[in-house]
C-alpha cells in the first residue's frame, strides 16, 4: 500500500473525483449515519469535490490517498494540529474504505501508515472520534489499540460520538540472555520503569543499528554482568511489551536466548553501569521462586519457558 496526498490547490483532477466519488458512494450506511451528503444513496462528484476543498481549507488537514497496485483502496482525512488549544494531538477526522474492498485489511494498513507518517513527525499520539451508532467502526479502531478519552459531541454538526486516544510508541530491537545455574537458578536484574512500575528482567537491550539479535545479546551480557565468557545459546523465545524509556513510549520486540552458566554476581565494573540503565539490583530466581513471583518477570511464564526446555 501507498499513501499519497490529495494535490494540494485547485480542482481536483476529473479522473481523481471520478474514484473519490466512487468510494464514498460505496458507503452509504456510514453517510446515512453521518448526515454529511443530503443523499447518501445518490452522492455526486460535485459534492465530493466540496466535502475534500473544506477538509482542506484548514491549513493543518491533510488527505491521503490508499492504494494497492495503483487502486484507490482507501482515504484518510488528518489534521496535524486540532482548533482546540488545549488538544496537544494529531487528529484521523475520517477513514473511508472503498466497500468493495472491505475485510482485506486495507482500512488497518491505512491506519498504520498514517500512524507512522505522525510519528515519523516526532508526534506522541493521536485521537479520532467514532460516531454513536458507528459500532463496526468503534470496534476496528479499539481493535488498534485506540483507547477511551472522552464522550462529547463534534464540533461540525453538534452529533454525539466517543473520543479514542491511542499512544505511538517507537519501535525498539532488544535483545536478553537468561544464564541459567547448575542448579536450575536464573539471573534477574530489577527495574522500576514510570509506565510499568517495578519488575524483574533478564540481563539484555536495545539492539545497536545494523547489530543482530545474537550480537547484541553477547554484547549487552558482558556489559550488564561483565561476564565475558558465556555466549548465549539456543532461541528460548521472542516476545513484545510496552514500557518507556527516557520519557518515550517503546513497543519492544525482544529476542530471548538461555545458556548454563556458573553461579556468581556481576563484575564491580559492570555494576557501576546500572544506575544509569536503570537497574535497581539483581539476583538470582529458582524455579520455585518463578512459579509465583511477587513481582513481575519479564517475559512473563519465564519459569514455565524454562522448565520446558530442560524437559
Amino acid at each position: 500500500m501507498i499513501l499519497e496526498p490529495v494535490p494540494a490547490g485547485g480542482p481536483l483532477p476529473a479522473p481523481l473525483l471520478a474514484e473519490l466519488t466512487a468510494l464514498y458512494a460505496s458507503q452509504q450506511a456510514f453517510h446515512a449515519l453521518s448526515e454529511e451528503f443530503p443523499d447518501p444513496a445518490d452522492i455526486r462528484p460535485e459534492q465530493v469535490a466540496d466535502t475534500i476543498a473544506a477538509e482542506l481549507a484548514h491549513p493543518d488537514a491533510e488527505m491521503l490517498l490508499a492504494r494497492v497496485d495503483g487502486r484507490l483502496v482507501a482515504v484518510v482525512s488528518t489534521l496535524a494540529r486540532h482548533p482546540d488549544p488545549a488538544d496537544p494531538d494529531p487528529w484521523i477526522g475520517l477513514l473511508l474504505v472503498d466497500a468493495a474492498q472491505q475485510g482485506r485489511g486495507h482500512g488497518r494498513q491505512a491506519a498504520e501508515l498514517t500512524e507512522d507518517r505522525f510519528r515519523a513527525a516526532g508526534r506522541r499520539a493521536v485521537r479520532l472520534a467514532v460516531l454513536d451508532g458507528n459500532t463496526a467502526g468503534l470496534a476496528f479502531w479499539e481493535s488498534l489499540g485506540y483507547e477511551h478519552l472522552a464522550h462529547r459531541r463534534d464540533r461540525a454538526l453538534n452529533r454525539p460520538c466517543a473520543v479514542l486516544r491511542k499512544v505511538l510508541r517507537t519501535p525498539r530491537r532488544a535483545a536478553r540472555t537468561a544464564v541459567v545455574d547448575p542448579d536450575g537458578a536464573v539471573f534477574l536484574f530489577r527495574y522500576d520503569n514510570p509506565e510499568v512500575g517495578v519488575h524483574w528482567a533478564l540481563p539484555g537491550g536495545g539492539l545497536e543499528p545494523g547489530e543482530s539479535p545474537r550480537e547484541g545479546a553477547v554484547r549487552e551480557l558482558a556489559e550488564e554482568t561483565g561476564w565475558t565468557d558465556l555466549i548465549p545459546g539456543p532461541l528460548l523465545c521472542t516476545w513484545e511489551h510496552d514500557f518507556t524509556r527516557a520519557d518515550i513510549a517503546v513497543r519492544q520486540h525482544e529476542h530471548i536466548y538461555v545458556t548454563p552458566g556458573p553461579r556468581r554476581e556481576p563484575t564491580a565494573l559492570a555494576r557501576a553501569t546500572h544506575s544509569a540503565e536503570g537497574i535497581l539490583g539483581g539476583r538470582w530466581w529458582t524455579a520455585a521462586e518463578l512459579t509465583d513471583p511477587a513481582e513481575p518477570v519479564w517475559p512473563p511464564g519465564l519459569g514455565r519457558l524454562l522448565a520446558g526446555r530442560a524437559s
